[in-house]
């Protein structure tokens, strides 16, 4: 186990602030669409499987731009094609608000998704360059934290406009921020915190894990018995170097696997759960936009909780994150089976199942930074990224099939059962873990007999 002096900065807080802002604005981009859906359906004369399809043309977008996004990233870096991103992703938001029937409504959909799509990767090649082992996973749970708070006000902030306004009137105004932070992200934040001259000396060393011996050593919060390694398979492993091995490792495809069923659940909640209010409990729009919100409070807390656990107490394992939100999610999409009408006991369901669920949700995109160089990272988060993309466009989709056939106790029943499924892909992964070859340099004189850590850094 390494020890680290303070850095004399911490512009890396700064950036995971940009990065929060980004993705957050990004998040609300996308969210908006749940929340005008029934005026959308009335003026267009939609069915539920149209709606369905709708949200899942900006999903298949999102998904075939994932791969050759993570090529892009390692080849010509992130700073330039990151903000371009969020320059087009802006102007597909106002394009939605202009459009005068449903095919200019799809195909502004699909360039939102095609618009978003480099953007997760960008996120997650940032974290993993400008933020040490000890701090990815919750660097990655505010990262994924910020696609979840955009939904917790998107729903009130819609539905305030929808009273005032009108449903285009949403986009033209969800369209404004992406363009001021792309301003910011290419103004502050470099591809590499060595060029940037915001990042100390001692804040890049300790970024790198150059630092010498001497301080205090940072150590896990508690001592994992032996028996969870031996349950979650852990094993010594050699980092994937070349994309090859990316696409023949079963660990890469099941982690993509388990995600595509976590965002699939996750998106058909977004999708689907204000139409759920409106059309089901019969709440008003504005009381709708209060409790479509608690899902996505408690998917914050889930993110930054889940990110801790797995960086301070599971000490750098992820998938016991993983195991925890897919097992609690089948329970609690069980509790929504028999769901309370009243609203405060509703949005209290919904925060708690935003908590579990997503406890586990950031960690699928940092397992990948334990499996492959640094390198090859970008390329390794695509392929499990693609994964969650196709589950964004999959489930939402079923979702609108099956109310269209049948009632909402089955969409409750599907959900539960994929996140059944995930929680026995997850166990065939292994969790990966690095060789420290000589851990006695690591020793300080303030603890001079510290064991050897079986879990190096990733």
């Amino acid at each position: 186990m390494k020890a680290y002096s303070k850095p004399t900065s911490r512009f890396r807080w700064v950036v995971a602030a940009l990065f929060f802002l980004a993705y957050m604005v990004a998040g609300a981009d996308r969210a908006n669409i749940g929340v005008v859906v029934p005026f959308i359906k009335q003026e267009y004369h939609l069915s539920n499987t149209d709606i369905g399809a709708l949200a899942s043309l900006f999903y298949l977008t999102y998904a075939l731009v994932q791969i050759p996004s993570g090529y892009l990233f390692s080849k010509y870096g992130i700073r330039k094609l990151l903000t371009g991103s969020l320059v087009v992703t802006s102007l597909a938001t106002l394009l939605i608000g202009f459009t005068t029937s449903v095919l200019q409504l799809k195909l502004a959909r699909a360039l939102l998704g095609a618009a978003e799509g480099p953007i997760n990767i960008g996120i997650v090649s940032i974290i993993n360059r400008w933020f040490p082992p000890s701090e990815k996973g919750l660097a990655t749970g505010i990262f994924m934290s910020s696609i979840k708070f955009a939904p917790a006000f998107v729903p009130p902030l819609c539905a305030y406009i929808v009273h005032l306004y009108g449903w285009r009137e949403v986009f033209y105004l969800f369209a404004v921020p992406g363009f001021f932070v792309a301003i910011l992200w290419w103004w502050l934040v470099k591809d590499d915190p060595a060029d940037s001259r915001h990042c100390s000396a001692s804040e890049l060393q300790y970024i790198q894990g150059t630092q010498g011996a001497g301080q205090q050593v940072i150590r896990p919060m508690v001592r994992i018995p032996q028996w969870v390694d031996t349950l979650i398979r852990s094993r010594d492993t050699k980092p994937l170097a070349d994309s090859k091995s990316i696409l023949l490792s079963w660990n890469v495809w099941a982690c993509a696997i388990g995600y595509f069923l976590m965002v699939g659940i996750t998106y058909s909640i977004m999708t689907w759960i204000p139409t759920y209010l409106i059309t089901v409990k019969q709440y008003s729009i504005m009381k709708m936009g209060m409790v479509a919100a608690a899902p996505w409070v408690g998917a914050i807390i889930g993110n930054l909780l889940g990110g801790w656990l797995s960086d301070r107490v599971f000490d750098k394992r992820r998938k016991p994150a993983m195991l925890i939100s897919s097992l609690s999610t089948v329970i609690m999409m069980y509790v929504l089976l028999n769901s309370p009408s009243d609203p405060a006991l509703l949005a209290a369901v919904f925060l708690l199942a935003g908590i579990l669920l997503n406890i586990g949700y950031s960690t699928f995109l940092v397992y990948p930074m334990g499996l492959a160089t640094k390198e090859k990272v970008p390329f390794a988060a695509s392929v499990v990224n693609t994964g969650g993309s196709l589950g964004g466009a999959f489930a939402p989709f079923v979702v609108g099939l099956l109310l269209d056939s049948f009632s909402w106790d089955y969409v409750f029943g599907f959900l539960g059962i994929c996140s059944l499924i995930t929680f026995a892909v997850v166990l065939t992964m292994i969790e990966p873990r690095a060789e420290v070859a000589n851990v006695s340099q690591f020793k300080t004189d303030v603890e001079p007999s510290l064991p050897p850590i079986p879990h190096g850094k990733f």
